[in-house]
């Protein structure tokens, strides 16, 4: 089905414009409106729409009034405003409010015809399945670009979903979550997945950048360009040309260099340092952070319109205190990483009680940390709690278990117990020996009463 796209401009002449360039791209689905009211009255009507250019400055209802009664009547249409030069940050705001982009006029061919593709293309990837509402996301269609994220969580294979179809398009990924959770292999995984994936991958950590040198390595520089440069550099964009860069720890980014990100992000191009010309580039940006962006954008140390451009989709990692589920399949992994030197160690089961009962202030990182250690504390290849670090040791499982829903009214006892401990066998991720901490039974009784469920 053909996109329907709504322009909303008080000027004839731009409404015009905006009619040869889509239709030149085969866009035929077109409305125009030179009154804003009569746009809202249309959405408040019910009329749906998958896009919608909107005027920022127009007589009778401003852009932002209308954005607002659009996403309130149609959530699912997407909005790119139009400014003048000098209304940057009404644009900035209309992102906040839920606008995908902005233009600034006069607006180019070229420009409109991209942020349109890539609008109607980040509704149709979304609206492929909404699954957010599913309990049990789909499969993977790209599992070979995700095979070194190891999980047995509905919420995190959701997270893997989203991500997957984000990296058919362009648009800028922001994942946020905790130190230690996996930001750059999910990054990495996105690229994979990607049609990007045969050129450069490139992971730059903010913050270990050096703050004399963060321009050459971005930018790269000419020979002569300053004392020093010896001979000419090529800088990470460069590098990274049609491939995709990672942008760790993105809150630590100077002031001074997010200017000159964001004009890369906007116009795709950057001017290497000792030359004046401009030089064009290609490159899929995906940032990450630990940080509480918005707290920084308030302080005054991160830019609001760079923050809104980098965050054209959002993918939060849940802690590892949030899929204990996935702790006994990565503990296994970061063990089958040490066998080719250490030989074949395995964990007996009250090691990964513990284990799973703890909560990861360093998620996996951590985890990995602890495995490695314990291979070497181990009396032989059997990995006890005694090779755990001490405040591992003697620790009573933790385990949030969810409320108990509906009513066994009526059902026979056995009935009841069965139900129970299925489901606190399946909160504690299908571990034996922390269920049986926690329902207080010997470890044997339950092996014997799941092979009675048929749960081996």
């Amino acid at each position: 089905m053909a996109p329907k796209i709504i322009a909303v401009d008080d000027e004839q002449d731009f409404l015009d414009s905006v009619r040869r360039g889509l239709l030149v791209r085969g866009y035929r689905e077109l409305s125009l409106e030179n009154d804003p009211r009569k746009a809202a009255g249309m959405f408040e009507r019910g009329e749906a729409y998958d896009l919608a250019l909107i005027d920022i400055t127009m007589p009778g209802m401003s852009g932002l009034e209308l954005l607002h009664i659009i996403k309130n009547c149609s959530p699912d249409t997407e909005c790119i405003v139009v400014s003048a030069v000098n209304e940057a940050q009404t644009a900035v705001e209309a992102i906040r409010m839920g606008a995908y982009d902005y233009l600034v006029k006069p607006v180019s061919r070229e420009d409109l015809i991209l942020k349109v593709k890539n609008a109607l293309e980040k509704k149709h990837l979304l609206g492929t399945l909404d699954i957010k509402e599913k309990e049990v996301p789909p499969d993977l269609l790209h599992p070979e670009a995700f095979e070194d994220i190891l999980t047995a969580s509905p919420k995190v294979r959701r997270v893997l979903k989203e991500a997957e179809l984000h990296a058919m398009s362009d648009v800028p990924v922001l994942i946020t979550g905790e130190s230690g959770t996996g930001k750059e292999l999910l990054a990495r995984a996105i690229h994979l997945a990607s049609p990007r994936s045969t050129f450069p991958f490139t992971p730059v950590n903010m913050a270990s950048l050096s703050a004399n040198f963060i321009d050459a390595d971005f930018f790269g520089h000419t020979r002569g360009a300053f004392t020093g440069a010896e001979k000419e550099r090529l800088g990470y964009l460069e590098v990274t040309d049609d491939g995709t860069m990672f942008l760790d720890e993105i809150g630590n980014l100077p002031l001074d260099l997010q200017g000159k990100l964001l004009r890369v992000l906007q116009e795709g191009e950057f001017t290497k340092i000792g030359t004046s010309n401009l030089k064009k580039i290609n490159v899929r940006f995906i940032a990450a952070t630990n940080e509480d962006m918005e707290k920084l954008v308030a302080k005054g140390l991160f830019r609001k319109d760079l923050y809104y451009r980098l965050k054209g989709a959002c993918l939060h990692l849940p802690p590892l205190r949030e899929r204990k589920e996935d702790i006994p399949l990565l503990a296994m992994k970061f063990l089958k990483e040490l066998r080719n030197g250490l030989g074949n160690h395995t964990i007996d089961d009250g090691a990964m009680s513990a284990l799973t009962g703890y909560e990861f202030p360093g998620n996996i990182r951590e985890l990995k940390s602890i495995v490695h250690a314990a291979v070497n504390l181990a009396q032989g290849r059997l990995i006890t709690i005694h090779a755990l670090p001490g405040d591992l040791k003697g620790r009573k499982p933790v385990l949030r278990l969810k409320p108990l829903s509906g009513s066994y009214h009526g059902l026979a006892l056995a009935d009841v117990e069965r139900s129970h401990i299925l489901r606190t066998y399946e909160d504690a991720g299908r571990n034996k020996a922390l269920t049986a901490k926690i329902l207080g039974t010997g470890l044997n009784t339950l092996r014997r009463k799941l092979e009675c469920y048929g749960e081996r």
